[in-house]
Order: C-alpha cells, then sequence, then structure tokens
C-alpha cells in the first residue's frame, strides 16, 4: 500500500472537498481518461482505473471517513476492479464525452493564475495503546506544541485596518504574467509574484508581535477517537490540527501514529489473540477446566482427556475487532504440557510404574495420528 498514491491528489481536490467537486473531479478524469478515448493507451487505461477506485472511496462517506483516519489501510480495495464503478450516477450524458463537447470547443484555455494560499506545516505524534483500548477503541486527549494564530492580530499579519493592501506588482493576481520566446514560438508564462508570493496582497504594516507572520509558538489540547481494531504503526489523520498557516491560510495535518504496549501475557497475531497455556500432565490425561486470562479478564476452558502438547484450542469471537467490519477475531489457546525437570526418588518411583504400564507406551497409531495433525497444521 506504501506505493500507491493519495486519493485526494489522484483527483487534484482538497481534502475538505465536497461531494460535488469530487464527482466533477472524477467525471473530468474519465472523460480524460476512458478507454474509448484512448484505444491501447495502457497509461491512461492505468490512470482511468486508479481515478476510479480513489472515487470508489472518496464518494462513499464510510470509506472517505476510515482513509481520512488510516489512508489506505483503513480501506480494502486490494480486489478492487473499475467495473465496480456504477457510472450511471456520474455520467448521466456519457454520449456527451464523444459528441456533446464539439471537438472539446467548450473548454477554454484562458484562466487567471490562483492566489497562493500559504499551508501550515503537519506534525507527528505517537500514542500507546493496551490491548484492552485496541479492543475497544478509546478516547485520548494529548497536548500538542505547534504554531498557533497570533494572539495579538488574530492571524491577519496586521493589526491596522488599512495595514494590507492589493499588491502593486500583480495588481491582486498573485502572478506575473510574460512572453517568452521558443521554439515553437512566442508563448505566453505566467509566474509566481517575487514581491507578494502569490498571495495577491502585501501587508505596510505588520503586527509587532508575530512580524507579520500571524502566527506564533504556542500549544494546544487536542482530543480525538480511537476506533477498535487499529494495529501497530497505523496513522490516524487530525486535518486541520496541525500548525496553523500565515496570515489565515490552511492549517497543517496532525498525525497520530498507533503504538501497541505489548503485553505481558497475551501476543496479537492479525485480529486473533494468543495465549500459551501450560497444564500438568494429569490435566492433559485426565481433562479438566482451567482458567485463562482474555484481554477483558479471565474464562474457564475445558481440557478434554488426553490432549496433546501443542494442541491448539480456539475461543471464538475473544480476538480483536476487524478495523473494516469484517468480524472478529479469536483467542487462540496453545496447549502446553508440563513435564518436570528435577524428580525426587518417589518422583522417580511413579514414573517407573508408569513406564511398565501400556497405555503409556506409544503406537504406531499414535504415531501416525500425530503425523497428520502435524501435516495439516503445516500445509493445510
Amino acid at each position: 500500500m506504501a506505493d500507491k498514491r493519495d486519493y485526494y491528489e489522484i483527483l487534484g481536490v482538497a481534502k475538505n472537498a465536497t461531494e460535488d467537486e469530487i464527482k466533477k473531479a472524477y467525471r473530468k478524469l474519465a472523460i480524460k481518461y476512458h478507454p474509448d478515448k484512448n484505444p491501447g493507451d495502457k497509461e491512461a487505461e492505468e490512470k482511468f482505473k486508479e481515478a476510479a477506485e480513489a472515487y470508489s472511496v472518496l464518494s462513499d462517506s464510510e470509506k472517505r471517513s476510515r482513509y481520512d483516519q488510516f489512508g489506505h489501510s483503513g480501506v480494502d480495495n486490494s480486489g478492487f476492479s473499475a467495473s465496480d464503478i456504477n457510472f450511471n450516477d456520474i455520467f448521466s450524458a456519457f454520449g456527451d464525452i464523444f459528441g456533446g463537447f464539439g471537438g472539446f470547443g467548450g473548454f477554454s484555455g484562458q484562466s487567471r493564475g490562483p492566489q497562493r494560499v500559504a499551508r501550515g506545516g503537519d506534525l507527528r505524534a505517537t500514542v500507546t495503546l493496551t490491548l484492552k483500548e485496541v479492543l475497544e477503541g478509546t478516547e485520548k486527549k494529548l497536548k500538542i506544541k505547534k504554531m498557533v494564530s497570533c494572539s495579538q492580530c488574530h492571524g491577519a499579519g496586521t493589526t491596522e485596518k488599512e495595514g494590507r493592501k492589493t499588491c502593486p506588482k500583480c495588481h491582486g493576481t498573485g502572478v506575473i504574467t510574460g512572453v517568452s520566446n521558443t521554439v515553437f514560438g512566442r508563448m505566453q508564462t505566467q509566474t509566481t509574484c517575487p514581491q507578494c508570493k502569490g498571495e495577491g496582497t502585501i501587508i505596510t504594516n505588520p503586527c509587532s508581535k508575530c512580524a507579520g507572520s500571524g502566527v506564533e509558538r504556542g500549544e494546544k489540547v487536542v482530543q480525538f477517537k480511537i476506533p477498535a481494531g487499529v494495529r501497530n504503526g497505523m496513522q490516524l489523520t487530525l486535518h486541520g490540527e496541525g500548525n496553523e498557516a500565515p496570515r489565515g491560510g490552511i492549517p497543517g495535518d496532525l498525525y497520530i501514529v498507533i503504538q501497541e504496549q505489548e503485553d505481558p501475557i497475551l501476543f496479537r497475531n492479525g485480529n486473533d489473540v494468543v495465549y500459551n497455556l501450560l497444564i500438568p500432565l494429569h490435566t492433559a490425561i485426565e481433562g479438566g477446566t482451567v482458567e485463562v486470562p482474555t484481554i477483558t479478564g479471565r474464562a474457564r476452558l475445558t481440557i478434554k482427556p488426553g490432549t496433546q502438547p501443542n494442541e491448539v484450542l480456539r475461543m471464538r469471537g475473544k480476538g480483536i475487532p476487524d478495523l473494516n467490519g469484517y468480524g472478529v477475531g479469536d483467542q487462540v489457546i496453545n496447549v502446553n504440557v508440563f513435564i518436570p525437570t528435577k524428580l525426587d526418588e518417589e518422583d522417580k518411583k511413579v514414573v517407573e510404574e508408569l513406564r511398565q504400564r501400556p497405555h503409556f507406551q506409544p503406537s504406531e497409531e499414535d504415531r501416525s495420528s500425530l503425523d497428520k495433525k502435524w501435516r495439516k497444521r503445516m500445509f493445510g
């Protein structure tokens, strides 16, 4: 999943884009890269599929929420196909792709350069969770040191009403238009205005506290929920909780990295929880009931007579819920039989008596049964 591009980047929309903006962006890409318009073009076909996959997630409010929190690991599109998309809801006039645009005459090549909006830097923090918190989900609070809006100018960069004016060099457009000679002839060019840095305005009387930046060092308490089923290394994204941007721009994001606290008794394996149970020899022979720890407390477990070392028992539904809602894992019990290493004289007499008993000697049938169990465990 690390090689996948960001879905918002693929569609060319902001992370706070509306459903309508997402739909329009996808429709534009689908028109551009549709296989019928690009016969034999493998690159166009891949871009068409990539856009369709991005739309399939971002157009679904539930999937989009998980993606916003955990990125690609929060959604399962491993089996995605472009055919999974219902085009009817976005291409109500799909025939226009080939006939309605009149050779794309409906698009204008003239545009005004966009004013540049500053964006605050992203931040990263780590939160440690116990297995119980992973099982049930939890709510956390963190105090984050970050750049905050200036307390004196409130992010404007100036305290004066007339302290900001339209940039005289670009006249508020944020870009400088020019003409350059190329091998293809004279072409119009646009560059970011060097005076206002693309913002379109300049500050004539900067704030004395932040020197016109609109931000200062500070801290903020951030409260957020972590859903059940997260895994070690997952990343939760809190949009807009990063550093504030200069002069009222777009704030950065805060990335919360999930770290699981190691449990001294239970071990996580995917959505299953593993416990190594050690029972005495007489319990393995006669059977009985034992208590085993679970994430939420203790539970009673029945041991059948004749239980063999390395047998695996399962407590259904006692594991971790899947983040994508695909059920709940189990608690896996690895049964180990305790064999004493120190024997006194009385112990040795008991062992010698058992050695003479025929039922305490393995038969060929026992060996064959063990072999079958081993093969099934190893090869399925």
